[in-house]
């Protein structure tokens, strides 16, 4: 097995699953080690683990988000089988199917946990986890001001952050900060995923939609579907944005929105790797309208 296997096995041994025959990598993850465990005795499951844990409870607050998910919104998740300081055991889901389908069953999943949990405030009961990175989650009752404080302003001071962007870049954010209630409708607050690119959406054993990996809070729906829109979603896809679209009543400038909204995620991803898939570049050019003209 290769060295991340091995220390997943050794992890899975510690919480007592003695029964553990191997484990095989799995792709698709950035932040945590992750295999599919075969077992003697029981079906395979999927487990993750960090080498070095940002903290006790990450594991354990994600297993929150499966559940919250789940109990409140009506979404397909894994099954939670082990969840502790160490360890996320969850069952084992498909990859995704190639159709249209798929794509416009999802749209019906995302619109009813969106339409069906609304909130009268922002935020969560508890903080919980992007990446390797705390997720803010203090109560506000103005989406406007937590988005900026929580969402936006909160990365300002992060290394990978400060190194990759200019001062003017930092001022620009401010004043776009200021200008949110112009730049965006204002909407209610709803269950969300919070971390939903595309990876992160996958299949039922009998084929229909599962999300994983949630980092959950009551924040705008558009969060969730910005995320999806900015993260290559297959060419299937475009059925998904159609339907949803349709079934949240969704304005026909919704696109012109999703950079600003997916500030949040591409600055999340400059604060945590150093390879940032282009996230500098975007947060540049969505700041650029906002820079101070000489």
């Amino acid at each position: 097995m290769t060295r991340s296997a091995t220390f997943l096995l050794e992890c899975m041994l510690r919480a007592g699953m003695c029964d553990v025959v191997t484990v095989e990598p799995a792709t698709g993850g950035v932040a945590a080690l992750a295999g599919i465990a075969t077992r003697r005795d029981a079906p395979s499951v999927f487990v993750k683990a960090f080498a070095d844990a940002p903290a006790d409870d990450v594991f354990v607050v994600e297993a929150e988000g499966l559940a919250a998910l789940r109990e409140l919104g009506g979404v397909a998740t894994p099954e939670v089988i082990l969840a502790d300081r160490e360890l996320l055991v969850l069952s084992v889901l498909r990859p995704r199917p190639r159709s249209e389908t798929f794509w416009e069953q999802f749209a019906y999943m995302l619109a009813r946990l969106h339409l069906s949990t609304t909130h009268p405030r922002f935020g969560w009961h508890r903080d919980n986890w992007l990446g390797r990175r705390r997720q803010i989650n203090t109560w506000d009752d103005d989406g406007f001001a937590f988005f900026a404080q929580h969402r936006l302003l909160r990365w300002l001071g992060q290394p990978r952050v400060e190194a990759a962007l200019e001062r003017g870049d930092r001022a620009a954010l401010e004043r776009l900060c200021h200008r949110l209630p112009d730049l965006l409708p204002d909407r209610p607050a709803c269950l969300t995923h919070g971390d939903l690119w595309a990876q992160n959406v996958l299949a039922t054993p009998d084929g229909h939609p599962a999300l994983i990996d949630p980092a959950v809070s009551y924040m705008w729906a558009e969060v969730d579907l910005a995320h999806v829109w900015s993260t290559s979603p297959p060419p299937e896809a475009q059925r998904f944005f159609e339907v949803y679209a349709e079934l949240t009543s969704l304005d026909s400038d919704w696109r012109t929105r999703m950079p600003i909204v997916q500030l949040r995620q591409h600055l999340a991803v400059l604060a945590q790797f150093d390879d940032d898939w282009g996230a500098g570049d975007q947060v540049r050019a969505t700041l650029a309208p906002f820079r101070t003209r000489t």
